[in-house]
């Protein structure tokens, strides 16, 4: 069981400190009770090639089109347990598309073992994700969605290898690889 308490973020003691901490490697260990493996509602019967206005779909429908796991990290921005995802290991030639509607977002030749738990690249596919700041972990971070539909993917870090210099660390639930 999680306790969860509500911390001002205007008075950030050691204690609060510790104890946001806690919670947040509380989840990552735990999860969140949502099954990351397995859970594959609706995922064939998604039409990724109509012209669809991706962003005006309503929370409803997304609900019907993902899975419980997908729409609590692409809908909600949350975040999968780490080394849940079997693209971790994914080392064939390919492309890695957004799980929601399909937009290709990472070529395999920019994947990388970053060690994290989380497949991670060292470069988009020029144009297709929108990044803004997250400021969830008290410190700021850039989090990245896709561009065509929102779908929140995960964070930008400056610890990547060259020649970008950039981790790209993405859930692997928000991706579908595509062999090529």
């Amino acid at each position: 069981m999680i306790i969860r308490r509500k911390i001002n973020p205007r008075k950030i003691t050691r204690r609060n400190f510790v104890m946001a901490s806690a919670s947040v490697v509380g989840v990552g260990v735990l999860g969140t009770g949502i099954s990351y493996a397995g859970n594959q509602k609706n995922k064939g019967s998604r039409d990724m090639t109509s012209n669809i206005d991706w962003k005006s779909i309503k929370k409803s429908e997304w609900k019907t089109r993902l899975t419980d796991a997908e729409f609590h990290v692409m809908r909600k921005e949350g975040t999968e347990a780490p080394w849940s995802s079997k693209l971790n290991d994914e080392k064939r030639a390919g492309t890695f598309n957004c799980a929601a509607c399909g937009l290709p977002l990472f070529e395999s030749v920019t994947k990388y073992e970053s060690g994290t738990g989380w497949p991670s690249f060292w470069k988009p596919i020029e144009g297709n994700v929108e990044t803004k700041r997250d400021f969830k972990m008290v410190v700021p971070r850039t989090e990245y969605h896709c561009k065509r539909c929102g779908a929140h993917q995960g964070h930008v870090f400056k610890d990547g290898p060259n020649p970008s210099g950039l981790r790209y660390c993405n859930n692997g639930v928000a991706l579908d690889f595509e062999p090529s």
